[in-house]
């Protein structure tokens, strides 16, 4: 009985701590560094900017973890659904007594598995409409300044300044951005998006023309060109776009949502200019043609003239008919023009006959007893006139004053009226009044009438009656 009571005691104490320490230790030595392969479960990106995903199979679950710079340098960012292989450190989280992997870095498990992404991106982003062919424009002919989204360093944008020089030399704005790694996608991005926010006519030219180019690569190196961020910026791009990443065989997403897609850097060089001796040529030859014709349409011009001229008489005969009326009219104008004075006198004559003095003091003086005559009948008129309207004026004046009101009082009647000076017109409203108006011929006088009787009781006779008046 001793010996089992004892027995705990003899069993060694750990604090938590001890314990947690002993299992970080014993995982990190088993698993230092380690290979997992599985599939990527929710994915979450702190404001801190550490990613935090599940690696998962038919079976387990491992929580993975990747800090800042680690995700920063990721080429291929772990998205949810995706297949990969992880490669970290196990470790364990002692807060919550779980253990988790340290992702160092995410590669697709196989292409396979990439390119499924890839399709479903692919074609989640063209049903949405942003790689309709009625969305893409054509290309300026000749930019005046094309901007270029690439590497500041490497071959891509050396052989594009080259080819463009060889071909037609014109003002070129360079936009550095990294072409892979984790910082492609957003630097592309805001790459053609600034380039569409520089204003016309600003302090930095806009170009006519955007060309994104990078060399041939891996399908990870080319990742950044893939991501959503990149097609949607490259779609909604007020400014043609050429895409020229990778090569001729390599194929991203930005391809299918930009206005065109060139096999290499060079040849989107080659896209964007003519060559100015090709140019050149074409116009020189443009302008021997437009001189041949010119040159030409005189000829054809100046050879119908000849033959049109000889079809047309000869101008002296075009003229002589004229000349000949001409000379005919000469010789009558000097006798017609004394005809015409000649007869124009006699008429001259005829008017100033009828204009002698005494004519006309005999017609001013006609004029004048026919004016007196016409007076005098308008004074009669008028005075007869006058006289017939005073006497039916008259004739109205004294019906007036038969049938006036004044003329009515003095026949004997009165008018009486009330306090307000309104007409009183029968008994039973005058019996209402404390006073009375009544108006004769000559004056009015105030009186009082008397308070009627109530209705069914006979009215009394007073000891003796008042004067009305």
């Amino acid at each position: 009985m001793d010996l089992i009571e004892d027995a705990p005691r003899n069993t060694p104490e750990f604090t938590v701590a001890e314990i947690s320490g002993a299992v970080k230790r014993v995982i990190e030595g088993e698993f230092g560094r380690v290979r997992v392969r599985g599939e990527v479960g929710r994915v979450v990106v702190a404001r801190t900017g550490h990613m935090y995903f599940d690696l998962k199979d038919e079976r387990a679950v491992i929580a993975g973890v990747s800090w800042k710079g680690q995700v920063a340098r990721m080429t291929v960012r772990p998205e949810e659904g995706m297949e990969v292989i992880a490669t970290g450190r196990l470790t364990t989280f002692a807060p919550q007594s779980k253990y988790q992997l340290v992702v160092e870095s995410v590669e697709p498990a196989g292409a396979g598995a990439l390119m499924a992404m890839l399709e479903k991106r692919r074609a989640a982003l063209a049903a949405e409409g942003l790689f309709d062919t009625a969305r893409k424009r054509p290309l300026p002919y000749l930019p005046r300044v094309i901007g270029v989204v690439t590497s500041a360093q490497g071959a891509v944008i050396r052989d594009i300044l080259h080819r463009l020089q060889d071909r037609f030399g014109v003002h070129v704005i360079v936009w550095p951005v990294a072409v892979q790694g984790q910082a492609c996608a957003p630097d592309v991005a805001r790459a053609i998006a600034g380039f569409n926010a520089l204003p016309r006519g600003g302090a930095i030219a806009r170009p006519d023309l955007l060309i994104v180019a990078r060399g041939g690569g891996s399908i990870e190196d080319l990742w950044g060109f893939n991501e959503e961020i990149v097609v949607r910026a490259a779609a909604a791009s007020d400014i043609p776009l050429i895409s020229a990443v990778g090569h001729e065989t390599d194929t991203t997403l930005i391809d299918h949502a930009s206005d065109r897609r060139a096999p290499t850097p060079s040849a989107a060089a080659e896209m964007a200019v003519p060559v100015h001796s090709d140019l050149a040529a074409q116009l020189a030859t443009s302008n021997a043609r437009l001189l041949r014709a010119a040159a030409q349409a005189v000829e054809g011009r100046r050879q119908r003239l000849t033959d049109l001229a000889r079809a047309l008489p000869r101008p002296e005969t075009l003229i002589a008919p004229a000349a000949q009326r001409f000379d005919q009219w000469a010789e009558r104008f000097p006798g017609s023009l004394r005809a015409l004075l000649a007869a124009k006198g006699q008429d001259l004559g005829r008017a100033t006959a009828g204009l002698r003095p005494a004519t006309i003091r005999m017609q001013i003086d006609t004029a004048r007893r026919r004016l007196t005559d016409q007076s005098a009948r308008a004074s009669r008129a008028s005075t007869a006139r006058l006289a017939q309207l005073q006497a039916e004026l008259a004739a109205l004046e004294r019906l007036r004053q038969s049938l006036g009101y004044p003329a009515t009082l003095a026949r004997g009647y009165a008018v009486v009226r009330d306090a307000q000076d309104q007409v009183v017109t029968n008994a039973a409203q005058a019996g209402t009044q404390p006073e009375l108006q009544i108006e004769f011929s000559d004056a009015r006088l105030s009186v009082r009438p008397a308070t009627a009787a109530p209705r069914g009781k006979r009215r009394e006779t007073p000891p003796e009656q008042g004067r009305l008046l």
